[in-house]
C-alpha cells in the first residue's frame, strides 16, 4: 500500500532522467514508451486500490481519496496517450527541421517532470506542499510551451510564467490565511495545513479568515485553471506548445488547478456553509463561458480555437460544482473526464493538420477530409462532441448539469449556461465544417502523416462515443465515490 503511491512519484522522475542521459532517438523512444506504460500501470493500481478499498494514507504526507484517484486516472490516461502520440509527432518535427534531434531528450525530460508535478499535486496531504507542486507544474510546462525556441513560443512561455506566478502568489496568501486560521486548533507546524485535519476541524475555523482565504485561492488557482478574467495566458500557451503538450495542458493541467480550488471549497463549505464558495464558483464559471464565446465565434487560429474551448469547458465544470447537488456534481466530474478525452483527440488532430498544412490559420485549412480522411473525420466527430452534440458523452454531462440547475430552481444560471453553450456550439461547428469540407488550397498531397498518429486521434473518440450511449458500471461507481467525497469531504 505504501510502495505503489511512491512508485507513482518516482517512475516519472526515473523516466525523465533516463531520457536525458541518452542521445539516440530510438533509445529515447523506448524509454518513453516503457516509462509511459509503467507510469500508467502504477496509476491504475493506486486508483484501483482507492476505488475498491478506500482512501490511501501513507508516510504522513500521502493522502489519496476518490477525488484524488479520479484526477490521477485522468493524468495517467492523457499522459500515456500524449507520450505515444509524441513519438510520431516529434519524429516529423525533426525531419522537417523544426527541432534539432539533440533537443529531443529535453522534450521528454520536461514532459515526465511535468507529469511528476501533476501527480504530486493530487497525492499530498499537505495543502502547502500542494501549492509548491502546482507552482512546479508551471515551471515544468513553461519550458515545454517555449520548446520551439521561436519568438512567439518564448513570448507565450514568459507570459504564462508571469501571469501564473502572480496568480500563485495570491494562492499563497490564501494558504497562509488558512494556516493562520488553523493554528489555534491544530497548533503550529505543517500539521495545520494537512487536508484531513483541516476538513475535520472546518466547522471550528474562523469564518471571516476562511472567506478571505478562499477569495485569494479562487483568484490564484483560478488563474492556473484558466478561469476568466485570469485566463489570458492560456490561448497563447496552448497554441504555441507542441500538440501533445497542448493536450496535457488542456486535458490535465487545468483539472489539477481546479482540484486545488475544490479542496479549499470543501473546507470553506464545512466552515461557513456551501453558499459562499458555491456562489463564487458559479459566477466565475458562467463568466468564463461568456468570455470564451466571442473568441470562439471569431477565431482564426485552430489551436487558439481549441484553447478558448478549454476555457469554456473549465467554466462549465466550475459552474456545475457551484450549482452542487448530486446530479450536478456527477455531471461536473463526468464532464471533466469527457472534456479531457475529447480535447486530447482534437489537439492530436490539430497536430496532424498543422504538420500537414504547415499552418494554424483556419482560413487556409480546407478539405481536411479529402486530404487526411481519418484525421479529418475524427476532427468532425471531435468538433461535434466538444460542442455538445448528441450522442457523444459531453452532451450527456452537460445535460446532467443543466438538469440539476433547473431542478434546483436556479433558472437564471442554468438558462444562461444553456444559451452560452448553444452559441458556442454554432461557432465550433462553423469553424470545423469550414476546415473539413471544401477543396484543399495549394499542393497539399493527400495521405495521413502516419498510421500511428491517425490511430491516436481516433482512440479517445471511441471512449467519448461509447460513453455518450452507455456509462460502464465501474465508471459510474467511480463518479459516485467522487460525489460522496464532495458531499462529506472525506470518504
Amino acid at each position: 500500500m505504501i510502495r505503489v503511491p511512491l512508485a507513482l512519484l518516482f517512475l516519472p522522475i526515473i523516466t525523465a532522467i533516463m531520457c536525458l542521459l541518452v542521445n539516440n532517438r530510438k533509445i529515447i523512444g523506448v524509454f518513453n514508451l516503457g516509462g509511459g506504460v509503467l507510469i500508467a500501470a502504477a496509476a491504475y493500481q493506486v486508483a484501483g486500490s482507492v476505488f475498491s478499498q478506500g482512501t490511501i494514507e501513507a508516510l504522513g504526507f500521502i493522502y489519496i481519496d476518490a477525488l484524488g484517484a479520479f484526477i490521477i486516472s485522468i493524468v495517467a490516461i492523457i499522459g500515456l496517450a500524449a507520450s505515444l502520440y509524441s513519438v510520431g509527432y516529434t519524429l516529423h518535427e525533426i525531419n522537417q527541421g523544426e527541432i534539432p534531434e539533440s533537443r529531443l531528450k529535453w522534450y521528454y525530460f520536461w514532459f515526465y517532470i511535468f507529469i511528476f508535478t501533476m501527480f504530486l499535486v493530487v497525492v499530498v496531504n499537505n495543502l502547502g506542499v500542494m501549492w509548491v507542486a502546482i507552482e512546479g507544474t508551471t515551471l515544468a510546462s513553461a519550458l515545454l510551451v517555449g520548446y520551439y525556441d521561436k519568438k512567439s513560443s518564448l513570448e507565450a512561455a514568459w507570459k504564462y510564467i508571469i501571469i501564473c506566478t502572480v496568480g500563485i502568489v495570491f494562492a499563497l496568501f490564501g494558504t497562509i490565511l488558512l494556516y493562520y486560521a488553523a493554528i489555534p486548533l491544530l497548533g503550529e507546524g505543517s500539521g495545520a495545513l494537512n487536508w484531513k485535519s483541516l476538513i475535520l476541524a472546518a466547522d471550528k475555523l474562523d469564518p471571516k479568515l476562511i472567506k478571505l482565504a478562499f477569495i485569494f485561492i479562487l483568484v490564484g488557482y483560478g488563474t492556473k485553471a484558466g478561469l476568466a478574467p485570469m485566463h489570458t495566458w492560456l490561448p497563447d500557451a496552448h497554441s504555441q506548445a507542441p500538440s501533445p503538450v497542448s493536450a496535457m495542458l488542456s486535458g490535465v493541467l487545468l483539472n489539477c488547478a481546479l482540484y486545488g480550488i475544490i479542496r479549499f471549497h470543501l473546507i470553506v463549505s464545512g466552515s461557513v456553509g456551501p453558499n459562499f464558495s458555491s456562489n463564487l464558483l458559479l459566477i466565475f464559471g458562467l463568466f468564463s463561458i461568456a468570455v470564451s464565446l466571442p473568441f470562439i465565434i471569431v477565431q482564426h487560429d485552430l489551436k487558439r480555437l481549441l484553447a478558448y474551448s478549454s476555457i469554456e469547458h473549465i467554466g462549465i465544470i466550475t459552474a456545475a460544482i457551484g450549482l452542487g447537488g448530486k446530479l450536478g456534481l456527477y455531471g461536473a466530474f463526468l464532464h471533466m473526464f469527457n472534456h479531457a478525452m475529447t480535447k486530447t483527440s482534437l489537439f492530436f488532430a490539430a497536430g496532424n493538420i498543422t504538420q500537414k498544412y504547415k499552418t494554424k490559420k483556419i482560413a487556409k485549412i480546407k478539405g481536411v477530409i479529402k486530404v487526411m480522411p481519418i484525421t479529418g473525420t475524427a476532427m468532425v466527430i471531435g468538433g461535434l462532441a466538444i460542442a455538445g452534440a448528441p450522442p457523444f458523452s459531453i452532451f450527456l454531462s452537460e445535460f446532467s448539469i443543466l438538469s440539476s440547475g433547473f431542478a434546483q430552481g436556479r433558472y437564471m444560471a442554468a438558462g444562461l449556461m444553456l444559451v452560452f453553450i448553444t452559441l458556442v456550439f454554432a461557432g465550433i461547428v462553423y469553424a470545423v465544417s469550414g476546415m473539413a469540407l471544401g477543396s484543399p488550397q495549394g499542393r497539399t498531397a493527400p495521405g495521413e502523416l502516419g498510421k500511428w498518429s491517425a490511430v491516436m486521434v481516433v482512440l479517445p473518440l471511441i471512449i467519448v462515443t461509447v460513453m455518450g450511449m452507455y456509462i460502464p458500471s465501474f465508471i459510474d461507481n467511480i463518479l459516485r465515490q467522487v460525489v460522496l467525497v464532495m458531499a462529506g469531504g472525506i470518504y
